[in-house]
């Protein structure tokens, strides 16, 4: 009987072949550096908009596909259902900083495999490169809590409830004045102008002043105020 030392006998490690989309160079090259740390992922290229992206995979035939949502010519989707239509087997990840839900349904109807916020965990990120499977989509809780909190704001119709002088004092509040100088701006008090602050924030469903303007530069509700 033969037997085989065990430094004889070597396992090959097969690698998961990634390749990067995105436009800021910055975010490439340091997720880039990441999976050449780890002995199973590789990145095999880098792109910057969906028309290099299309022309990398052809030549590349990477395993997974790490792809922004924004793109300069386009959406991450768009560039994703080119992918998957000439090979579906292909696993592609998105990577979004603003989730929205049209989004969300696009992609689970292409055939992506996983939604993740682009500022979220390193960790995360690399076990769904290894873990991610086609035939479902997974979705990060941070982006469902996210949709969530934005669906929960009154709809837009309900804004019309701000009074005109709530108005003037969100673009005051816009223009990065505070309250003292808003309230002299105005011809009021400063404890009246931080009730119209109060009540800005409440009929906008925000939880701080540059929530309130982040939420009516959104929604078109700033306006130029009249002042006296």
């Amino acid at each position: 009987m033969t037997v085989l030392a065990a430094d004889s006998v070597s396992v090959e490690l097969k690698q998961i072949r990634v390749l990067i989309v995105d436009d800021h160079a910055t975010f490439a090259e340091l997720l880039a550096q990441a999976l050449a740390w780890e002995p199973d992922l590789a990145s095999v290229g880098f792109a910057t908009s969906i028309g290099t992206a299309i022309k990398q995979f052809m030549l590349l035939h990477p395993d997974v596909v790490v792809m922004d949502y924004h793109l300069p010519d386009g959406d991450g989707i768009t560039a994703a259902e080119q992918v998957l239509a000439v090979a579906p087997d292909t696993r592609v990840i998105m990577l979004t900083g603003d989730p929205n839900l049209q989004a969300l349904g696009r992609a689970a109807n292409s055939g992506i495999c996983a939604f993740l916020p682009k500022d979220g965990s390193l960790m995360t990120l690399l076990e769904t490169i290894r873990h991610a499977r086609n035939g479902g989509m997974m979705v990060h809780p941070l982006l469902v809590t996210q949709l969530a909190a934005r669906r929960k704001r009154p709809p837009s119709t309900g804004f019309a409830s701000l009074t005109q002088r709530e108005l003037e004092v969100l673009s005051l509040m816009a223009a990065g004045s505070d309250v003292r100088a808003n309230a002299k701006a105005l011809g009021i008090t400063e404890n009246t102008c931080r009730g119209y602050v109060k009540s800005i924030l409440v009929k906008l469903g925000a939880h701080s002043q540059l929530e309130a303007v982040a939420v009516a530069t959104r929604l078109g509700l700033l306006i130029e105020p009249r002042h006296g």
